[in-house]
């Protein structure tokens, strides 16, 4: 038989009230996509964490670390390297679905107040976390990217090949881009949590990091960028040579995809005025060889069939700069007119994200509240 107990009462001592309200430190979410990285998981696991332990007196921080579809022991070394420590999170995807997926599967657990991203090698070394953070709670901007390509960065020990399409790469969307950012494929970020949590992200693979930058420019977030030191060295052990698993094909095209969403009127506008140039060029020549045929067929009096004569008499002549006159000024208008309904259909497509992302994110706050 239960008892039921009256309770007892204690006497209360008195509360002290501090003077100076004890002031919540932030949290910093790190998101550590990995890939069959078994070798060197745990190390750099630790690496991490200890430069989060050294900021410790500045932050909270947690980490979540997605194993994206691992076929190696890269899933349980992780799991092993959290057991015991309650703020790493480790979360698997049953097949390799990409970084895009990765991110989005660790956007959906992350609390934090600011949002790192880390590249499991440590291409980039941990050090630049607390660059990364210093950045952002200073200017209060929502992106800060890690960039090795401008005044101030640094690249060391990557093959001139993959180098130079890393470059040329990110020259041509910061191009695209109008300038904002040199370096826009890079993974090495620290964002506002709240308001990368609020984008509505699509991308699969890598191209999710120009996606970012593309978003939160429509959205008239402020970007910024620190110089960054990117050393392939650092990511393996001494003697290792570090070979790279990117698809560089589907990597290109995705980059082209990314200039295309930045700003269509380079594949189409740009391109198509360059040919019509060209074809008014051509078509200027064709024209001078009709009028000299003209002049010399004095024996037709009809103008209809003079002109007729001195067509036909340039063309046996001249056939290539009929043909390739109108072949330039047929692509010409089609480029032309294909560009105008880019800019259009990116225009309906700015104004339907824009008023997207304020449902998304209004969905998001009451979903919270109700959770609350």
């Amino acid at each position: 038989m239960d008892i039921l107990r009256a309770p007892v009462l204690c006497e209360s001592k008195p509360t002290v009230v501090s003077e100076r309200p004890e002031v919540v430190k932030p949290l910093v979410s790190l998101v550590v996509p990995a890939y069959n990285e078994a070798s060197i998981v745990a190390k750099h696991l630790g690496e991490i964490c200890h430069q989060m332990e050294l900021l410790e007196h500045e932050y909270r921080w947690e980490m979540v670390v997605v194993n994206d579809g691992s076929t190696d022991e890269t899933g349980a070394l992780a799991e092993a390297f959290a057991r015991g420590r309650n703020n790493i999170h480790v979360l698997h995807h049953r097949k390799n679905f990409g970084l895009g997926e990765a991110f989005r599967t660790a956007l959906n657990y992350c609390r934090g107040d600011y949002i790192v991203t880390l590249d499991m090698d440590l291409s980039y070394s941990p050090d630049h976390i607390a660059k990364l953070l210093r950045a952002i709670t200073k200017t209060n901007v929502k992106i800060v990217v890690a960039s090795p390509y401008m005044d101030g960065g640094k690249i060391s020990n990557v093959p001139w090949l993959r180098r130079q399409l890393s470059i040329w790469a990110n020259r041509f969307l910061s191009l695209a881009s109008k300038g904002r950012l040199s370096t826009l494929t890079g993974m090495v970020r620290a964002y506002d949590g709240k308001f990368l949590r609020s984008l509505n992200l699509r991308a699969t693979g890598m191209e999710i990091n120009p996606e970012i930058v593309y978003k939160a420019t429509l959205l008239g977030a402020e970007l910024q960028e620190i110089p960054a030191h990117l050393d392939w060295h650092f990511a393996k052990a001494k003697g290792d040579k570090r070979k790279s698993s990117m698809r560089l094909l589907r990597h290109t095209l995705s980059v082209l995809l990314s200039g295309f969403l930045f700003r269509p009127v380079m594949f189409f506008l740009v391109p198509g005025f360059g040919l019509l140039l060209f074809a008014v060029y051509v078509n200027g020549w064709m024209l001078v060889h009709f009028f000299n045929h003209y002049q010399s067929l004095g024996q037709y009096s009809w103008f209809f069939s003079r002109a007729s004569a001195a067509v036909s008499a340039a063309y046996n002549e001249f056939p290539h700069t009929f043909i390739v006159g109108g072949l330039a000024s047929m692509l010409a208008i089609q480029l032309i007119s294909l560009g105008i309904l880019a800019l259009q259909s990116k225009s309906y497509f700015e104004e339907i994200f824009y008023l997207g992302t304020n449902l998304y994110r209004a969905m998001n706050e009451k979903g919270r509240e109700e959770d609350e």
